[in-house]
């Protein structure tokens, strides 16, 4: 097992090797991009689909929305550098609301990009097998085989460690890069010379008049909400900022302005393609495709195109495997999630968070057949519910500081506040129905399993803390009383009065049997080795060992008088695996049971056989 281990993700590092797992901007852009910038490929598609209910008169409106998706976008980067600079040791919105808005709120927000990375891995995923069923029909039926394959394999490899993993993430990621911002300026070149000849407004000046209707503005802003899923992700760069070469936050925060740079142009520029080529959503075919065969043709180029579509694609859950381990760890720190989780393993990541982030996002795709229709749905509700969260954390600490009052920040940070916040709203009215109500339901659970974990530990730290007193009555304890089940005399059993000897003076040997004619057998051969040693022999007429067991022991627990109890267990081990078939496990069985009384110190002492 520990071979198979050093094969799939290579040999332990020393702590001392951190400082040389942090990531240039230029690796860290495709290790926390990846989510946002692969989420052009299906937002601007998301808008028209939503659009069609309304019918394609109104296509041309893609535009102004996609517009007004920047300017969110601009004021939600610009609030998150703020945090980067703020709070360089990451956790985003959990940490800014922890500090300035309550642990409450903090743990809601906590929640929400949990939820939120989990999301992302498993609709991700589902996406990318969904392109590699569309060309490979044949594949449909392994679809669920095949995305819980692609979650393990991004599991081993950022197992491996940071570094290696941000190495074979970047290529894919700039490959998809270059194509996009080649297509758009090859389309912007084509419309140019060869005209507009899509969805216009003045075409369909007509329908401006449908506007009026309730109805048609709540499609609207349903539209907006489905587009802003181009925004997920966002977040993940003030979450991991520790990740980062020194200084830290300074190249975290350019990273952040590539980012947002290189996701407003593509979405922006694919919009508008979209609209100038009158490209309408299919069921066979998806938006980004059509613009692609448009702009490229039908050749090779369009099918690496395509691959690299779908390779992003699964490459974004990427972004959720740096993200959810390092804010997990943050929390468990703080006490609200096990403390294994804020452990780094062999390869210095933290390999408890990236292990847990798999299987929840395994048991997705698993109960969601791997249909990403069926999980988008849930999607986009926490994270901007997170960046609402953040901002409004953000003007409480910009509030408090004098320095800080100026009123462009104060007023860039409002406003992208109060519009996540609709945002958050709309997403959850609109798509209430169609699976949020899952997310709304999940974050409150999450919520309260944190709370009650905070309170375990609270609990465990005020039973575990030693005060002098207390440390001056257990020094002047007395030596244990020891008790040594046995079923005989062997050199098991020697080996184990052995030991007895040398922490008790105040030794019972205790047998049970069976038959009452062995009692004699047994106290005649105890007693030519060890006849200053008491054996207690406790016939069972039923064949249980374990009920009269327990009941000396209770009993002896009550008779010490303020001395601990001791039970030490012999136990063989086997040299071979199978061998353990071939013979009881009391000891094992007892130990279990004896675990559970207050006063009783259980202690097994192995005998190893050589054969």
């Amino acid at each position: 097992m520990a071979s198979l281990k050093r094969l799939l993700i290579g040999k332990p590092m020393e702590t001392k090797r951190l400082k040389h797992e942090k990531l240039p901007k230029w690796k860290a852009l495709a290790v926390f991009s990846s989510d946002a910038l692969s989420s052009v490929a299906y937002a601007t598609e998301e808008i028209l689909l939503v659009l069609a209910l309304l019918g394609t008169s109104v296509f041309f409106y893609s535009l102004p929305i996609a517009v007004a998706i920047l300017v969110l976008l601009l004021l939600v980067t610009l609030s998150y550098r703020q945090i980067i600079y703020a709070f360089p040791s990451g956790g985003g919105a959990y940490v800014v609301a922890r500090d300035h808005l309550g642990t409450k709120i903090s743990l809601v927000a906590g929640a929400a990009l949990m939820i939120d990375y989990i999301l992302t891995v498993a609709v991700s995923i589902s996406s990318g097998v969904a392109a590699l069923t569309s060309a490979f029909p044949g594949l449909l039926p392994w679809k669920v085989e095949l995305a819980v394959a692609l979650v393990l394999f991004l599991m081993v490899l950022n197992l491996r460690g940071i570094t290696e993993s941000a190495t074979v993430f970047a290529y894919p990621t700039y490959v998809f890069i270059g194509f996009v911002l080649v297509m758009i300026a090859v389309g912007g070149w084509q419309l140019w010379h060869e005209g507009w000849h899509g969805f216009t407004m003045h075409e369909h000046a007509s329908s401006a008049h449908m506007f009026a209707s309730g109805y048609s503005l709540f499609i609207l802003l349903r539209a907006f909400s489905s587009g802003c899923s181009a925004m997920t992700g966002v977040e993940a760069i003030s979450n991991g900022v520790p990740a980062f070469r020194p200084d830290s936050s300074k190249n975290a925060a350019i990273t952040m302005g590539w980012m947002s740079a290189l996701l407003g142009v593509m979405f922006l520029g694919i919009t508008v393609l979209a609209a100038g080529f009158g490209v309408t959503p299919t069921e066979h075919q998806t938006v980004i495709s059509q613009i692609g065969r448009h702009v490229f043709g039908n050749g090779l180029v369009f099918y690496l195109f395509q691959l690299a579509t779908m390779v992003i694609l699964v490459l974004a859950a990427n972004t959720s495997f740096a993200g959810f381990p390092q804010l997990t760890s943050i929390m468990a720190k703080d006490g609200f999630l096990p403390r294994s989780l804020a452990a780094r393993g062999d390869r210095l990541v933290f390999s408890n968070g990236i292990m847990l982030l798999s299987v929840l996002a395994i048991v997705l795709i698993i109960a969601f057949h791997a249909k990403t229709h069926s999980l988008i749905p849930l999607y986009a509700v926490g994270v901007f519910l997170s960046f609402t969260i953040g901002q409004s954390g953000l003007i409480k600490k910009l509030w408090k500081r004098e320095e800080g009052r100026k009123f462009g920040v104060l007023l860039t940070v409002g406003t992208g506040a109060v519009v996540t916040g609709i945002v958050t709203l709309v997403t959850m009215v609109a798509k209430f129905t169609q699976g949020a109500w899952i997310v709304i339901v999940a974050i409150p659970l999450f919520v309260w399993m944190f709370i009650r974990i905070h309170e375990h530990y609270k609990k465990l730290g005020e039973q575990l803390r030693l005060d002098e007193r207390e440390w001056q009555q257990r020094e002047k304890l007395l030596k244990p009383k020891v008790i040594i089940p046995i079923s005989g005399v062997s050199k098991v059993v020697a080996q184990s009065v052995q030991y007895a000897r040398s922490i008790s003076d105040d030794i019972t040997a205790l047998s049970i049997i069976f038959d009452e004619k062995d009692e004699q057998k047994l106290r005649q051969k105890w007693e030519k080795f060890y006849p200053d040693i008491p054996l207690e022999v406790i016939y069972s007429p039923y064949r249980t060992i374990l009920s009269p067991l327990l009941e000396y022991i209770t009993k002896a627990e009550k008779e010490a008088d303020r001395a601990p109890v001791t039970v030490l267990l012999p136990q063989f081990i086997v040299k071979k695996w199978w061998h353990t078939f071939l013979h009881n496990q009391t000891a094992i069985i007892l130990r279990f049971f004896l675990i559970m009384k207050k006063d009783v110190v259980i202690a097994t002492l192995p005998y190893h056989l050589r054969e």
